[in-house]
């Protein structure tokens, strides 16, 4: 799972730990890659990769299949927000011109890039071993549009885009493809601190993602290709799971 030492990567590798499966937790830091899985608890291994880096990416993926003798499902959750580029995003919007071009290019070299060389890296190695689950996570379609997100509102409309068509490419095959969105805001540290208490009030516990990410992994959804899956409506329909 790309992007799990923290937010809504941690809460669904904590969810798919306790429900018995082996996680592999990432981050570009060895340090808190090795603390998250140590966390996440017994079975979870912690493993530094920059998902920009596609030599990174491809020697990660390696290290995992000889490691776990393969891998069932990649989650490709790495991203950064808008408190990289402007701390005040919410309160205090931000043109886009006043974005630096550095800012710019991390976020959607993390969101997008990333997402397209972790799937790029396990996809042919799941076709070959038999199959597999790939779950890209996305957002709000308002989020993309909204004003002053620029960086990551473009960004995580163009990884929307990219899942569909990797979908697509992947219809008729053995690795199923779906996106998971969280619904709503959720209380993760992408959120600036100097939010109202209201709207801290109104943000989504990011454990509302272990649920549908479990069920995902299960045999229940071993047909469920393509699809766009909210999981505060998940939990609504499946108030058991």
């Amino acid at each position: 799972m790309t992007g799990a030492t923290s937010g809504l990567g941690r809460a669904m590798a904590e969810a798919l730990a306790a429900a018995g499966a082996r996680v592999v937790v990432t981050s570009r830091d060895p340090g808190r890659a090795a603390a998250a899985a140590r966390e996440v608890g017994a079975g979870a291994w912690g493993l530094a990769m920059d998902v920009r880096d596609a030599d990174a990416v491809e020697a990660g993926v390696a290290a995992v299949f000889h490691r776990l003798g393969g891998l069932d499902l990649l989650v490709a959750n790495a991203g950064i927000g808008m408190r990289t580029v402007h701390p005040h995003f919410l309160t205090e919007p931000q043109p886009f011109f006043l974005v630096t071009p550095a800012g710019f290019r991390d976020v959607v070299d993390t969101k997008v890039a990333g997402t397209f060389l972790s799937v790029h890296a396990v996809v042919p190695r799941m076709l070959a071993a038999g199959g597999g689950r790939v779950v890209v996570i996305s957002m709000n379609p308002a989020t993309m549009s909204r004003r002053g997100f620029v960086p990551y509102g473009p960004a995580g409309a163009a990884v929307e885009a990219l899942a569909q068509i990797m979908a697509a490419d992947l219809a008729g095959t053995t690795v199923r493809l779906n996106v998971l969105v969280p619904g709503g805001a959720t209380a993760t540290g992408m959120i600036p601190e100097d939010v109202s208490d209201e709207v801290r009030a109104g943000l989504l516990d990011p454990a509302i993602m272990g649920p549908p990410i479990v069920w995902l992994a299960s045999a229940a959804a071993s047909d469920v290709h393509g699809q766009r899956i909210d999981a505060r409506q998940f939990a609504s329909v499946h108030p058991g799971l």
